[in-house]
């Protein structure tokens, strides 16, 4: 499936590549990243301009994760969900949303569930938008460096180390965060 649909995108280049980090953000199941992957794996040179152009897919579109949230997410969460777990969940994410939207933005975690639980949890959309910007940024900027720099070669770098990667720049992170909230109080 991942496949189906990243070819299908691929046939429109970089409008292609626009626009599943767009619907990414909020609808498809499909990671922009096989398609930047594939896209600077054919041409290394152009890697930091597909990066930006994922980026900017993916941070415009997670106002449409956010309001799908709002719209959609309360009523049927509370048609699901026990309103003990909701009333707790809504503590949760209102108490340590911002961690979890930073960390969540470049974790192998699908970027809509946040945007959109950051909509059903009324999540402050301007740090949405603030953390898409800085943990996208770093996802689709690691993997156009590494193309722009080793060419070919990161394709291989990719997939030994990136997901490795990712979840320990996202334990420091949570580390640095949870060091910050402790200093505070």
């Amino acid at each position: 499936m991942f496949e189906t649909i990243t070819e299908m995108f691929m046939q429109y280049g970089q409008l292609g590549l626009f626009a599943l980090a767009f619907l990414d953000s909020f609808i498809l199941p499909v990671p922009p990243f096989f398609l930047q992957i594939a896209m600077s794996l054919l041409s290394p040179a152009d890697a930091l301009y597909y990066a930006t152009v994922a980026f900017l897919g993916s941070v415009l579109g997670a106002p449409m994760g956010y309001l799908l949230g709002k719209i959609l997410g309360k009523p049927l969460m509370h048609k699901v969900v026990p309103a003990r777990w909701s009333e707790a969940a809504t503590e949760k994410f209102t108490k340590d949303g911002d961690a979890a939207v930073l960390i969540g933005s470049f974790t192998p975690i699908p970027y809509k569930v946040f945007t959109i639980l950051s909509g059903v949890f009324g999540f402050s959309l301007l740090k949405l938008l603030i953390y898409s910007i800085f943990g996208r940024g770093i996802k689709f900027y690691l993997i156009g460096v590494l193309f722009f720099l080793y060419g070919k070669h990161a394709k291989e770098l990719l997939d030994q180390y990136l997901e490795v990667t990712l979840l320990a720049l996202a334990a420091v992170l949570t580390l640095g965060w949870l060091l910050l909230k402790r200093r505070k109080s």
